[in-house]
């Protein structure tokens, strides 16, 4: 199945249709292969074609309250719960999980290897070391801005060292590569930079393994009393196939380079 990967203009211009589902995700689950590995998987067993637009995830929660998704694939945990709980979605579920890590120049210029994360940061602007934010409201810079707060400094929007990018994950760690800068990626799509640049590779992992690091992505569903155009059956559809055994399966054997990009853990409602 060739992947179907659609603009936000083009799906409100598509509309809806009986026997596809459309679905706003996060850009980790798209740069990483994952939803091109799943989509035709999905078809095959349940005759429903997946569309999606990927973005940020305050973009795609933002998407589902326009009523342009039946469903979002997301991971910005307090985000969503304000989401369900304003009365635009429902039924949200735990998928899977990874963890964030903060990656920088292979030399460490600001010597933060090691380190809590807000030690990092605090160290990061105390050098004035470039960093490279995606700026763009989406989980992983939901996040960032989180451990800033927990690092006691206010986010340096205007600091020259801080770039906001604007962009999804693999053009802000490219761009951080290409200026000799630090991020944060989900490691999945930090993985998936590491098989795209091979022996290239200038950067690494600098800070990982905090608890505060854990990035959990989930499925909800849009509610049909906001959005009469949605479908809820085939976001329904998809939340049972995409949580059961077999399919959490097929997202613990989702490899590169060996590696596990997503941890499934489907099993309780949130």
């Amino acid at each position: 199945m060739k992947r179907i990967l659609l603009s936000t203009a083009l799906i409100s211009t598509i509309g809806f249709t009986q026997d596809a589902l459309m679905m706003a995700t996060t850009t980790s689950t798209d740069n990483t292969g994952l939803l091109d590995y799943l989509a035709p998987k999905f078809e095959k067993e349940t005759g429903t074609t997946l569309k999606w637009v990927a973005t940020g995830t305050g973009k795609a929660l933002k998407m589902g309250s326009n009523c342009d998704v039946d469903i979002l694939f997301v991971h910005a945990p307090a985000s969503e719960k304000k989401f369900v709980n304003s009365g635009f979605g429902k039924n949200r579920q735990q998928v899977m999980y990874n963890d964030f890590v903060l990656v920088g120049p292979s030399s460490d210029p600001a010597h933060v290897a090691g380190m809590a994360p807000s030690a990092a940061l605090k160290t990061i602007q105390d050098k004035k070391s470039n960093f490279f934010s995606r700026g763009d409201n989406s989980g992983t810079n939901k996040k960032e801005i989180s451990l800033w707060k927990t690092a006691k400094v206010s986010t340096p929007d205007t600091a020259k060292w801080y770039v906001q990018t604007g962009q999804g994950m693999l053009r802000t760690i490219n761009m951080a590569s290409e200026k000799n800068g630090y991020t944060m990626t989900d490691r999945g799509t930090w993985i998936k930079y590491q098989s795209q640049k091979g022996d290239k590779i200038n950067m690494k992992v600098v800070v990982e393994g905090d608890k505060t690091l854990f990035n959990q992505y989930s499925v909800v569903t849009i509610n049909k009393e906001k959005c009469s155009n949605v479908n809820p059956e085939l976001a329904s559809s998809f939340t049972s196939w995409v949580n059961k055994g077999s399919t959490q399966q097929f997202i613990a054997d989702f490899r590169l380079l060996g590696k596990s990009l997503f941890i499934p853990n489907a099993a309780s409602v949130n």
